[in-house]
């Protein structure tokens, strides 16, 4: 990932938020049949080896699980991002020499995959995946409260994953390269925004 200076991230645990507050990433593997790519939502071990280990589970149906990658697997993040427009920057007014630009947050990890079909391990994955994303509900669903043989049978469907992560890059592009009085405006246009979104980035720009 192209990373110039101002928006280098490498703070390990705010690497490690960026993707635990991502929703969804992106998995790819280099194959000899061209680039695999997969929107999976991936599970974060921090505690496990030096830049954490990824979890998550394919289809059991998707080639990308069963064909060898080469070199190392790729799994992106995104944060908030908004776009931003040159009329909120101070210095539009003075000299116009502005363009659009676009404010975002994104981490890519890095790291040699292991997929697997044991059920035991599937479904420690898909019970730990389920109670992070359950646990902000008031009665949050458990893969217990389903029938045994029917979860037994839905883990027949799928491939789990492992991603031990070697590498990570992360960026934070937040303004960060305007002068002072570009980013407050920045900060203001995006506050008054009717996006959601786009009011996360405005938190993220230093004023």
């Amino acid at each position: 990932m192209y990373t110039p200076p101002a928006f280098k991230e490498e703070e390990l645990s705010v690497l490690h938020a960026i993707i635990e507050v991502a929703s969804l990433s992106t998995f790819v593997t280099a194959t000899a049949e061209g680039l695999l790519a997969t929107p999976l939502p991936l599970l974060l071990d921090r505690d496990e080896g030096p830049y954490g280990t990824l979890y998550g589970h394919l289809a059991r149906a998707n080639p990308q699980g069963t064909t060898a990658p080469i070199g190392a697997a790729l799994a992106t993040f995104m944060g908030p991002d908004a776009y931003v427009t040159p009329s909120w920057y101070a210095s539009k007014r003075e000299h116009g020499k502005v363009v659009p630009t676009w404010n975002y947050s994104a981490v890519h990890a890095y790291g040699a995959v292991e997929f697997f079909t044991d059920e035991d391990r599937l479904l420690d994955v898909v019970t730990r995946l389920t109670n992070c994303h359950e646990a902000v509900r008031a009665e949050p669903w458990q893969v217990s409260d389903a029938p045994p043989a029917f979860v037994k049978a839905q883990l027949r469907g799928i491939t789990g994953l492992r991603l031990p992560i070697d590498r990570l890059d992360g960026k934070r592009k937040f303004s960060q390269n305007r002068s002072a009085e570009d980013r407050q405006g920045v900060a203001a246009g995006l506050a008054a925004s009717a996006r959601p979104e786009d009011r996360l980035v405005a938190a993220e720009i230093p004023v």
